[in-house]
């Protein structure tokens, strides 16, 4: 079977639906591993905020049945040393809230998904020759005006969510199945083994 011209309008249409799948794939992962991050974040921050409480009360029950040792005078100081720390973390996190964040991010994934899976199934449909090229190329620009609207309204990401989503794609074939894999999540109807 011969290969496809680069000059032809089908292939040419199907390279720039490729592209957009590729960064679609990863703009997904990457907000996919800026909310578990965020996430993270915030179960610390909770734990960090548990534990200064934890020893500013223990602090606090000290001085107030005044025991008599050495330690008391020590102890007095450290609550007031752990109670500022308190102050300037609790205002440090004041506005910051990870967990929207982090549900924002999630949000967001689960929109690129939906036109990562669209641009999938127009690869599809470029391949076949029986669907008009126009057609194609109107759903192509509706999947660039959906997109477009997503980017408006998503929260940024970093450089480390970008590390970790390329890690997932390229070193752990997160979005790659072999045909077995897939067979053994479709219905026996469904499978490529059981067709002869």
């Amino acid at each position: 079977m011969a290969q496809p011209s680069q000059f032809d309008p089908r292939f040419q249409l199907e390279s720039q639906v490729r592209e957009c799948y590729g960064r679609c794939a990863y703009t997904h992962k990457i907000h996919e591993k800026m909310a578990e991050r965020l996430a993270d974040h915030q179960w610390y921050a909770k734990w960090f905020n548990i534990i200064l409480s934890a020893l500013i009360a223990g602090g606090a029950v000290t001085t107030v049945f005044r025991a008599q040792t050495g330690l008391l005078q020590y102890a007095e100081y450290a609550t007031v040393v752990l109670s500022i720390l308190s102050l300037i973390y609790n205002a440090y996190q004041k506005d910051l809230d990870p967990g929207a964040l982090a549900q924002r991010h999630r949000e967001t994934a689960s929109d690129i998904w939906n036109v990562r899976e669209s641009y999938l199934s127009l690869i599809t449909d470029a391949l076949n020759s029986g669907v008009p090229i126009d057609d194609l190329r109107a759903q192509r620009d509706g999947l660039q005006t959906d997109l477009h609207e997503i980017y408006r309204a998503a929260p940024f990401t970093d450089g480390k969510a970008y590390k970790r989503a390329q890690d997932s794609l390229k070193d752990n074939e997160e979005l790659m199945f072999s045909d077995k894999e897939i067979d053994d999540m479709l219905p026996t109807a469904l499978r490529r083994s059981g067709r002869a």
